[in-house]
């Protein structure tokens, strides 16, 4: 009775058995089953969809995941999910796909490795999930220039009232001078004290002459004067009036 490897699935033949067909599982096992795991390169389309893409390693016939380079290809619209079974294997996996989103490769209920989109790496299942297969780091590439700058955050909230502070010195306040200026000028003010004990010094200029009132009305009479004197006998004489009676 035939049974199958844990981690590839290769058909192992029972002695004795398959007598005259043997070939046809040996070319299998060879041909196909073995290339896959060794050098067999595929492109695997991501499902686009909150369920994981699942890929298996079945028993004695071909599968995705038994594969040595997996090229992940499609367009997402989110980061997605990559499922393998748990079969000790090597994986060499290129997130070659659309949209700019990370591929989580996993065995099925485990953590896995975020591998970013275009990015090419090397993992490996070690029987309970996928862990990275190498530890190598290259050396830190120089610091790139600097952004522009972002657009300013909205205002915080208002932050909690401070203490009083001590109680300051009473100002005063003083007027000191005023001064009439020539018309046309500006007023002013001046400050000839300090600023706790303020004297304020006033400027104000002259007006202009402002126009001719309308004439006011006519006053009342004014008292009769006192009785002139008689005229003299030559006046009289001159105006050739006649003498008053008792003159």
């Amino acid at each position: 009775m035939s049974t199958y490897s844990s981690n590839l699935g290769i058909e192992l033949i029972g002695t004795g058995e398959q007598s005259g067909t043997w070939g046809v599982t040996t070319n299998s096992n060879l041909g196909v089953l073995l290339e896959q795991s060794i050098a067999g390169y595929v492109t695997q389309a991501v499902a686009d969809t909150a369920s994981p893409t699942t890929l298996t390693i079945p028993n004695g016939a071909t599968g995705i995941a038994r594969n040595m380079y997996i090229e992940l290809t499609g367009t997402l619209s989110a980061d997605r999910i990559v499922e393998v079974p748990n079969n000790r294997k090597l994986y060499f996996i290129y997130n070659n796909t659309t949209g700019g989103f990370s591929v989580t490769f996993r065995v099925t209920g485990q953590t896995g490795v975020v591998v970013t989109n275009g990015t090419k790496t090397i993992l490996v299942s070690n029987g309970t999930d996928i862990v990275n297969a190498t530890n190598l780091t290259g050396p830190t590439g120089p610091t790139g220039p600097t952004g522009i700058a972002g657009p300013p955050g909205p205002t915080g909230p208002t932050g909690p009232t401070g203490p009083t502070g001590p109680t300051g010195t009473a100002a005063t306040l003083n007027v000191g001078t005023t001064t009439t200026s020539p018309a046309g000028g500006s007023a002013s003010v001046t400050n000839s004290g300090t600023s706790s004990a303020a004297v304020f010094n006033f400027t104000i200029p002259t007006g202009p002459q402002g126009p001719t009132g309308a004439t006011g009305p006519t006053g009342a009479t004014g008292p009769t004067g006192p009785i002139g004197a008689a005229p003299s006998a030559r006046a009289r004489a001159r105006s050739g009036t006649s003498p008053c009676v008792g003159a």
